[in-house]
């Protein structure tokens, strides 16, 4: 990637302040997501522009008939020609982890990257080797119980036809699909982990996020309040790019490789 003096200029600033933070979080959008060829929900080409939006009485109508849900996604599984999987196809199922995961995973082992945030649920951020990390929306390769947030994956939990909803060993509680449903409150235990590592931070990256959906988009309103360095990395201005330190206008999967290098060599020289 060649680069512009400007751009050169902003990487650089953007790697010091990485490089000087005491606690880094990162908040990971959609975004990041299409670079590894998975569309986006909302906007030209997104998702819910070609198939429309979910109902959002989704979770509603899973919680009155769990039974007719699991039914549904069975046959998803069983029959590559079900409605359920025409619908989404299988782009995120084919995705790997690109360039911009694996330098965050770079950050995190470095030590400089405390956190991630991410609102996908496409998995990639763990396929790259992410340890630290909160998916807000869920992860479609993990079934959540709804009464006490157990967790597990999805293939490692033998479901029962006959015996539907499947129910949670901990507490009996109905077991679900991880992803967060539309009218679905976030689970309380990731959205408290999300509070809290925004509240520790002193430096977010904002990467491949629209800002525009909600608890997420406060995390850098929060963050800016409390006097942390704000750095954006997307190929659009969103509604904080007037409040960030260092926006760095273009993919994160090519900025983010750049600013790992410039900060290994930033405290490679301040090392004793």
């Amino acid at each position: 990637m060649e680069l512009s003096e400007e751009q050169q200029e902003a990487v650089e600033r953007a790697s010091r302040f990485v490089a000087e933070a005491r606690y880094v979080v990162a908040l990971a959008g959609a975004g990041m997501s299409a670079e590894s060829g998975i569309p986006t929900y909302r906007g030209e080409g997104g998702l819910w522009t070609r198939i429309g939006e979910p109902d959002p009485r989704a979770y509603q109508n899973f919680a009155a008939d769990p039974k007719g849900w699991w039914e549904r996604m069975l046959d998803r599984d069983r029959n590559p020609q079900s409605p359920e999987r025409a619908r989404f196809g299988n782009s995120m199922q084919d995705a790997k982890p690109n360039p911009g995961h694996y330098a965050l995973v770079d950050l995190e082992r470095m030590g400089k990257l405390k956190w991630t945030i991410t609102q996908n649920v496409d998995n990639l951020h763990r396929a790259a080797g992410a340890r630290c990390i909160t998916e807000i929306h869920g992860n479609r390769t993990l079934l959540r119980c709804v009464r006490c947030h157990f967790r597990t994956p999805r293939d490692e939990f033998e479901v029962d036809p006959k015996d539907l909803p499947p129910r949670c060993p901990q507490c009996g509680g109905v077991i679900k699909g991880d992803g967060v449903m539309f009218g679905e409150p976030i689970p309380q235990d990731s959205l408290a982990m999300c509070i809290e590592q925004t509240n520790r931070c002193d430096c977010m990256l904002v990467l491949g996020t629209s800002g525009t959906v909600y608890p997420a988009a406060g995390f850098p309103m929060q963050a800016y309040q409390q006097g942390s360095r704000l750095i954006e990395v997307n190929v659009d201005p969103t509604p904080i790019s007037s409040l960030v330190d260092v926006a760095l206008r273009g993919p994160s999967g090519q900025y983010l490789p750049l600013l790992v290098t410039r900060v290994r060599q930033l405290l490679t020289a301040t090392a004793p």
